[in-house]
């Protein structure tokens, strides 16, 4: 996001929580502009109920149907938030499904902000921790949306550590806020957001990790998060601190299915003949 005006972090305080103000973005050439602005206009033709139905297509499970019912009738351009670690190379549900996904988005007048979560993916050691490297890797995939389809006039790319560093001040203390009111286990169950299961060995970045995925959804100023099954858990978790510090408007979780490897799908058939062969 665009650099703004820095102001003073606020006193410490129990009960408050940070500001959730958000500001715009910022992008390393050769991505998309930061100044080719999404349009204002909510979807051309489409009927309440015709937005509704495209934007619920998207998700397996959505949380919760009349929230997002209530959204689209009173917000024409609601903000949806997506991210992805870059981690070497694209596979088809990163490639075509999140471009099907993002038209249906945009297409019923969604902003889609698209979290480029360099930091995180140096967090969870990504290429080796490498930042160049990942940031290279997030080039590269943003140009294969681009290639497939992807339409970028209602499409924001924000780099995690550029936004971070640049409002700091506003991030950090409510990454803070987030963590010291939510329990270790809490946090751990949130593992799976990072490929990882609550009995891995996380080292102490990676227990952050989800503190910060959580921020990252009220400094977006995301309405809607849509992200795969897997990332569900802490999701919820921003849904849960919107009830702690008694935040009215809560994140719409749209999550969409994660698509089965070929493989596992080749396996299963192979079991499924073989006992049909037994019983025979």
């Amino acid at each position: 996001m665009a650099e703004e005006e820095q102001q003073p972090i606020p006193a410490a305080d129990s009960s408050a929580s940070p500001s959730l103000d958000v500001g715009s973005l910022s992008l390393d050439p050769p991505l998309p502009p930061p100044s080719s602005a999404p349009s204002s206009s909510s979807a051309p033709g489409l009927s309440l109920q015709e937005r509704f139905a495209l934007v619920r297509s998207v998700g397996e499970e959505c949380i919760q149907e009349d929230e997002l019912l209530n959204l689209l009738a009173k917000k024409p351009n609601p903000v949806c938030y997506d991210g992805f670690e870059p981690s070497g190379r694209m596979h088809i549900a990163q490639g075509v499904m999140k471009a099907l996904n993002v038209n249906k988005l945009t297409s019923a007048g969604c902003t889609v902000k698209i979290w480029i979560a360099d930091w995180f993916a140096q967090l969870n050691n990504k290429m080796g921790g490498d930042l160049k490297k990942i940031r290279n890797i997030g080039r590269y995939l943003i140009e294969i949306w681009r290639a497939v389809g992807m339409n970028l006039d209602n499409v924001v790319f924000l780099w995690s550590s550029d936004e971070i560093n640049s409002r700091a001040h506003e991030y950090w203390p409510l990454v803070m806020d987030i963590a010291r009111r939510n329990t270790l286990p809490r946090i751990i169950r949130c593992s799976q957001i990072m490929g990882r299961s609550e009995q891995d060995e996380l080292t102490a970045a990676q227990i952050f990790y989800p503190c910060m995925q959580c921020a990252d959804i009220f400094f977006l100023k995301a309405d809607i998060c849509q992200l795969g099954m897997d990332q569900r858990k802490v999701n919820v978790l921003a849904r849960e601190y919107c009830d702690d510090i008694k935040r009215k408007n809560k994140p719409i979780i749209l999550s969409h299915r994660i698509l089965l490897a070929i493989l596992f799908l080749y396996i299963k058939n192979l079991l499924h003949f073989a006992y049909v062969a037994i019983d025979f």
